[in-house]
């Protein structure tokens, strides 16, 4: 196979990081956007809603998709409750102070790790796919008779890949039109803005708080459902998700969804293409280079609005 149906390749599963990446790194965008709240534990509910998917699959008694469909909706409200539960036993009594919930995630992070170790066990487990289907990709080529098309052995993907994707796509737009056309949305909004005023006109805004780390943990529990079927359900794998997470808020810039996405595509797709053709360390080291000269030349990052 020549190097142009390797590239598409590397592409394709780039698109799929870059769909996966963007709905969990909106999740943490979400809480910090509002909150001012730096989660260290975000990582830990994307790899809940991966276990979450594991456990559901592996109770109920359906066939693939009913058990596939029931885990993307039971998961994420699981992790969400769960949350919001923490949000309301440990940040609230913290006055979301930003080092002390930092501190307070962290101490999170590894009660939830060793809690999913011992229930779970420390086995990577696998969830099935809903549907699998190899598609054969079409690659386009210049010959002596002009523009061809032919198929490419090896050049494929599987149809599930593809409804990541659009999931994801559809996902995201749904949030994005939730926060800007809805009343909820116009509510955190304006406790984004300013949550003191927020507080004058009658906003409740520690139940807004609540809500919206319960939001951010659903995204991510939503990503680790829908990336489960590919990587196994494992209880460290929140580690690697929850660093190029702050890699793409941060050059996508703090509390900025749009930013968010702009960058997980960025990071998404660059990981991809970088990872099939040399190594993923690679990617990797790319990665917090670009951070690092983000930070250096853009501290608010690409969308970020620098404060006065």
């Amino acid at each position: 196979m020549e190097f142009g149906p390797y590239l598409l390749l590397a592409c394709l599963e780039g698109a799929v990081l870059a769909a996966v990446l963007a709905l969990m790194a909106s999740g943490l965008s979400l809480v910090f956007g509002v909150m001012r709240v730096v989660n260290v534990a975000h990582g830990e509910f994307y790899m809940l809603g991966a276990v979450m998917a594991w456990v559901v699959t592996s109770v109920l008694g359906g066939g693939a998709v009913i058990n596939f469909v029931a885990a993307l909706i039971l998961a994420p409200l699981i992790v969400g409750a769960l949350a919001v539960l923490a949000d309301v036993t440990i940040l609230k009594r913290l006055s979301y102070d930003p080092e002390r919930t930092i501190v307070a995630t962290i101490g999170l992070l590894y009660i939830i790790q060793q809690l999913a170790l011992m229930g779970y066990g420390p086995e990577a487990r696998p969830v099935a796919p809903p549907f699998n289907s190899r598609i054969a990709l079409p690659w386009v080529e210049w010959g002596e008779g002009g523009i061809g098309l032919y198929f490419p052995w090896g050049l494929s993907t599987t149809s599930y890949k593809l409804f990541v994707i659009v999931a994801a796509v559809v996902l995201l737009a749904a949030l994005r039109l939730f926060m800007t056309r809805s009343r909820a949305g116009l509510i955190m909004r304006a406790t984004q803005a300013d949550g003191e005023m927020a507080t004058a006109f009658g906003i409740p805004v520690e139940r807004v708080y609540a809500l919206v780390f319960g939001a951010g943990a659903a995204l991510a529990a939503l990503a680790g459902v829908l990336i489960v079927p590919i990587q196994q359900a494992h209880y460290l794998m929140g580690g690697d998700a929850l660093l190029l997470s702050f890699i793409v808020v941060i050059i996508g810039g703090l509390g900025s969804l749009a930013g968010t996405v702009v960058a997980a595509v960025l990071i998404g797709m660059s990981d991809g293409i970088i990872s099939v053709f040399f190594t993923p360390t690679l990617a990797k080291i790319i990665a917090t280079l670009l951070v690092a000269l983000v930070l250096v030349f853009r501290p608010q990052g690409l969308f970020g609005v620098r404060e006065r």
